[in-house]
Parts: C-alpha cells; sequence; structure tokens
C-alpha cells in the first residue's frame, strides 16, 4: 500500500525520493495548483549534502549553488570577530552550499517526477486532516474550489510547514507560531562577492544583524553574482505583523535607516539592499517542541516537526535529513507504525534541543557577547573575547545541532548501499532481511 506523504515542499520531496530509493511506493499531495521557485537563499550543511549525494543530486547542487569556503563574524562598525572554514575546507567529507530555496526545490521536484513520474506529485490539494483506521489511514484533502477528496494509505507522513494540517490534529490545543520579536528583511542582489568570494558573514548583534553570502557563481563576463542578504532588527513581541508569509513584499524604507552606517571597505551593506530587486519581510517565528509527533499511522516532519529559528543554517537540511532517517526507519521496521515510532525516538530530542537552543544561544550570539562587552568597537578582539572561548561556542553549537566534522565524516550511511525493502513484508523485519532492488 502507497506512503501518503502531505506536503510537496524540501521535506515531502526528499521523502519522496527516499522511499523510491528503497521501493516503497509513495504519492505527494501540494496545496498549491503549481509549484514555483520561491524563496531567497538557505544553507546546507554537509550532513544534508551528504544525503543528497546519496540520492546521487549532488553534481545538480553545484549546477545550482556555491560551496561555501568560510563563515565570519563581524561588529556593527565592520570589526572581524570570528572566522572558520567551512564544508570541505574544514575537514568534512562533503561541502556545505549556499543555495537558492527556490532552486532547490525545483531541483527535488524534477528529480521526483523523472524517478516517480508525473503523477508522483498532486498539487492543488491542501491536507485538512486525518483518519487512522486497523491497517491503513486516510488522507483528508481539498482544493481551491472547496471539493473534497480521501486517500487511503498504509502511512501518512505530514510535511506540510509551519502551519500544518496535520500538526494542528496532532496536537489541537496548541495555537499560533511563537514569535519572540525578530523581523527579517530577505533578498537577492547582483553584485561582487565579498572576502573569499564563498564567503558567508553575519555582521551586528541581535538587535541590528545583517547576514550575507553568495549563492551563484560568479558571471564571468561581469565579474557579478547573486548576493543574499537578510538583515534582521528586533521589536517588543506583543506588536503586530503578518506572520510567517514568506513571499510578502515589503518596503525598504522600514528598515534600512537602521543599516546606514554598515558601509565598509569590503562590503556597502545599504547599497546592496538599495540594489535589490524585491525584498520580502518575515518575522521570525518557530513552535515549541511537541511532546509527540506520532498518532496511529501518522506522523510529521520538517517544519510540520519541528520550525525553528533559522539562525542555525540547518532548516531545510534538518528536513533532509528527516526523510533519510525515516527512510532507514522503514528498512529496519517495514512500512508501519514501529517505523514511525523509531524515527521519532530519535529525531524528536534532537530536534528539541536545536529549537530551543537558537532561540537563546545560536552560533550568533557571540555578536551579541561582543556587543555587549565593548560595544562592537576594540583594538583587538583578544582584548574583548578569548579564541578558546570563540572556538568552544562553534564546538558546541555543531555537536548539540549534530554536524561536528568527526561525527559526520565517520557516520554511518543513512541508507545503505542498495538497500531495499522487500514486499511483502515480514514481522519484525530487520536490516539482516532486505535486499537488493537488483536482487
Amino acid at each position: 500500500m502507497t506512503l501518503l506523504i502531505a506536503g510537496g515542499g524540501i521535506a515531502g520531496l526528499s521523502l519522496a525520493l527516499t522511499c523510491h530509493q528503497i521501493g516503497v511506493p509513495c504519492r505527494v499531495f501540494e496545496a498549491v495548483e503549481r509549484l514555483a521557485p520561491l524563496g531567497v537563499g538557505i544553507n546546507l550543511q554537509p550532513g544534508a549534502v551528504r544525503e543528497l549525494a546519496d540520492m546521487g543530486l549532488q553534481p545538480k547542487l553545484d549546477e545550482i549553488g556555491v560551496r561555501t569556503r568560510d563563515y565570519g563574524m563581524y561588529t556593527k562598525k565592520g570589526l572581524h570577530i570570528w572566522t572558520e572554514p567551512r564544508g570541505v575546507w574544514a575537514g568534512y567529507g562533503w561541502p556545505q552550499y549556499s543555495v537558492h530555496r527556490g532552486k532547490l526545490h525545483m531541483m527535488l521536484l524534477t528529480a521526483v517526477r523523472e524517478r516517480l513520474g508525473p503523477d508522483a506529485v498532486v498539487c492543488g490539494w491542501a491536507a485538512t486532516g486525518f483518519e487512522t483506521h486497523g491497517d491503513h489511514v486516510l488522507l483528508h484533502l481539498r482544493d481551491k474550489a472547496g471539493r473534497t477528496r480521501s486517500e487511503k494509505g498504509s502511512l501518512l507522513v505530514g510535511a506540510d510547514g509551519i502551519h500544518s494540517a496535520i500538526r494542528r490534529q496532532i496536537a489541537p490545543a496548541e495555537g499560533d507560531p511563537v514569535w519572540g520579536g525578530a523581523v527579517l528583511w530577505r533578498g537577492t542582489t547582483q553584485a561582487k562577492p565579498f572576502k573569499s568570494g564563498a564567503s558567508m558573514v553575519m555582521i551586528g548583534y541581535a538587535g541590528l544583524r545583517f547576514v550575507s553570502y553568495p549563492i551563484s557563481a560568479i558571471d564571468p563576463d561581469t565579474g557579478l553574482a547573486t548576493i543574499n542578504w537578510i538583515a534582521n532588527l528586533n521589536y517588543e513581541p506583543g506588536q503586530r505583523w503578518n506572520k510567517e508569509d514568506w513571499n510578502r513584499e515589503a518596503r525598504v524604507e522600514d528598515f534600512l535607516p537602521r543599516f546606514e552606517d554598515m558601509r565598509f571597505d569590503w562590503l556597502d551593506v545599504p547599497g546592496l539592499v538599495r540594489s535589490a530587486n524585491q525584498v520580502f519581510e518575515y518575522p521570525m517565528v518557530d513552535r515549541d517542541p511537541l511532546e509527540c509527533w506520532t498518532v496511529g499511522r501518522t506522523s510529521l516532519m520538517g517544519d510540520a516537526a519541528h520550525a525553528a529559528y533559522p539562525v542555525g543554517s540547518n532548516g531545510a537540511g534538518s528536513a533532509i535529513v528527516d526523510a533519510r532517517k525515516l527512510g532507514r526507519a522503514f528498512l529496519n521496521h517495514g512500512v508501519t507504525p514501529a517505523a514511525l515510532h523509531a524515527y521519532e525516538a530519535e529525531m524528536r530530542p534532537v530536534t528539541a534541543k536545536v529549537i530551543l537552543t537558537n532561540r537563546v544561544a545560536g552560533p550568533d550570539k557571540i555578536l551579541d557577547l561582543v556587543e555587549d562587552r565593548c560595544g562592537g568597537q576594540f583594538e583587538a578582539i583578544e582584548d574583548v573575547i578569548t579564541y578558546e572561548e570563540l572556538a568552544e561556542h562553534a564546538r558546541n553549537y555543531k555537536r548539540l545541532a549534530g554536524y561536528g566534522v568527526k561525527e559526520t565524516n565517520e557516520r554511518p550511511r543513512t541508507i545503505p548501499a542498495g538497500a531495499f525493502v522487500k514486499w511483502p513484508q515480514p514481522k519484525n523485519m530487520g536490516v539482516s532481511e532486505l535486499q537488493s532492488p537488483n536482487a
């Protein structure tokens, strides 16, 4: 019987590709009538890139993204605090990529349609809820015209984002996403890359922060690349904002005056913002960790399961890892509720820690510490904070988020090469009972 996936974003499509790899029939149901390349830049950590490489997609990543070389922190006055190498330059076996979210999404969608067929993703049908029965689950759907339908499957995975209807049924008393007062303005600009040419930089502190990095190769004729940028200001949480709409267009005059002084010999922040074609506004929200993701034959993944503040470069990557962990659980336990519970037992505690840590002690908190100690002005950074303190903070966050160098490189493949779920499934299937799709 088919695995049902509610949501055709990065999470849902990654799960569909994983299911195809291990021989699990699946179908994706997406609310929008036509999937399009929306959004701006994101980062993929090496652990997530490793999983995409195991799906045969790394060559496509090199076509659409940039191998991030280093990550630097600077005060609001442009003074250097800390830089660390990233990806293969840091010793990982895989790169870190900076990429346009829309291009990544379309890369996954193309791969799903090529491998699973053009009907694998059904657009225009939004998940509204589910029913659990003895040996199957029903996914309830509704289209824009108000028509309804139900699909029958062996299991259901809710990958329908931060406003997940599946999560709402699992946790009906939860309420709206949590907004802590931060608002992001995001855009892309054609400009010359800065620093190494593949650098990610974070400037300022929590109440006045600017992040930027290239997400395309340099045009050989113009010397320009697509530069992603994020401007962040903090407000009182009691104020009202239009929440969680990644495609809400904004006005630069609403935030740019606060960033006018960020003009350095290596980056002109106001110039970068003014040259953007479009700017989007997004109040930064997350959700409190749930005590349970799985009910009967239904579970959650991606933002539907663990939406976190986007400060650790692990949002899209965690959705990809979820997909692979679910695939591994299907290999170990069959396409059964036991697989959903095994997946949740592994992933829910880890992601809960990330949600809570990103609120108070993400990798950017060094910026706040330096601002508090010296107001962003110093002669030598060693007079403000030691190298050991900087390095330990970076190591601790990687360790908590699960992407330390040694941990990533030495971890066995999530999906063993050639592993394939046998049908029909025997009870208590284990890894030793897997067979190759060509066997």
